[in-house]
């Protein structure tokens, strides 16, 4: 899944027609494309990245030392912000937008744009894309974060360093007129900036000051900063850990497992062998409902009425899968 973008500059907003037309690679760092070597691409690092996630990652560090301090109700004001952040990258994001795999009314496309912004990995738009680019051309250079790069460059490397041109290139030729046809989605990719400000930082530090009298430094440091740098980490498990390591028995001949942490932590994501051959399948999993939170959350907004749609695979369609592709584990 990605993370924050590789740089700062965004793209200004332009109708479906222009947007799809336009040069987007602008918005992944711009300038000349990355010159490449013997072996293929030179990676080109992006230095102010490599700044902004050491601080990050030493600012997580320090608020370790902070959860002593700090009331009981911050702690769980954190955890509460970590899984609405954790919604708007795996229901909204990533299911909803990416794949289409149900439908969704107005008022939760707002909601799960609004945690989206919270979660920090990009706009909706710009998100689906790249990883509508992962599934296409899965480890390969057009692949954003290709596992074949190691570990390392699949978890975080991959935003410390200009995109390679195959994935700019491929990420221009996809149809993405859906997601710019999405208000919701225009909204959220035109006052990105602001809505990130606001619901990844603001809000959740101003909350824990507000209503029991947490200290600021605290409620930023463990609501905000902590709270930010592990919901990133775990993101990041499904491009990594998720590509790596854990069975593959629905499809032995692709590079994602089934990985059972992974899955704890990322409320449902860690089924990835199960999701790269079933990509449309709203639950992600065989499994249904088992240590699948993202999949609780669709089915009770679809008892709520706010959702519609379900996609899923057959029983007998993952059977055959399994008999013709599978590694014969479970």
């Amino acid at each position: 899944m990605p993370g924050p973008a590789a740089d700062g500059r965004q793209v200004p907003f332009r109708n479906a027609k222009e947007e799809i037309c336009a040069r987007i690679e602008v918005s992944e760092g711009g300038g000349d494309p990355p010159r490449l070597g013997e072996r293929g691409q030179r990676l080109i690092v992006v230095w102010r990245n490599v700044v902004l996630m050491s601080l990050l990652h030493l600012g997580a560090v320090y608020s370790l030392a902070l959860i002593p301090k700090a009331k009981p109700l911050t702690l769980l004001w954190a955890y509460f912000c970590f899984l609405l952040s954790a919604l708007g990258v795996t229901a909204g994001a990533h299911r909803l937008w990416s794949h289409r795999s149900y439908k969704a009314k107005l008022p939760l496309r707002i909601f799960l744009a609004v945690a989206n912004s919270m979660a920090f990995q990009n706009d909706i738009f710009e998100w689906s894309r790249d990883h509508r680019v992962h599934h296409k051309y899965s480890e390969t250079d057009a692949d954003p974060h290709n596992a074949r790069r190691g570990f390392f460059f699949s978890h975080i490397g991959w935003l410390l360093v200009r995109k390679h041109p195959d994935v700019i290139e491929k990420g221009r030729k996809l149809d993405l007129t859906d997601l710019l046809a999405d208000p919701v989605v225009r909204f959220q990719r035109k006052y990105y900036k602001i809505t990130v400000v606001l619901m990844c930082f603001v809000i959740p530090t101003l909350v824990p000051w507000w209503a029991w009298e947490e200290s600021l430094w605290n409620s930023y440091f463990l609501a905000s900063i902590l709270r930010y740098t592990i919901s990133l980490n775990i993101s990041w498990l499904v491009n990594s850990a998720a590509h790596m390591y854990g069975n593959r028995p629905y499809d032995k001949h692709i590079s994602p497992r089934q990985n059972p942490l992974v899955t704890l932590g990322a409320i449902g994501e860690g089924f990835h062998n199960y999701h790269h051959t079933f990509p449309f399948d709203y639950s992600a999993s065989e499994f249904g409902l088992n240590f699948n939170p993202t999949t609780w959350f669709i089915d009770l907004m679809c008892w709520l009425g706010l959702a519609t749609d379900r996609k899923r695979a057959t029983k007998p369609m993952i059977k055959a899968r399994k008999a013709r592709t599978g590694d014969g584990s479970t």
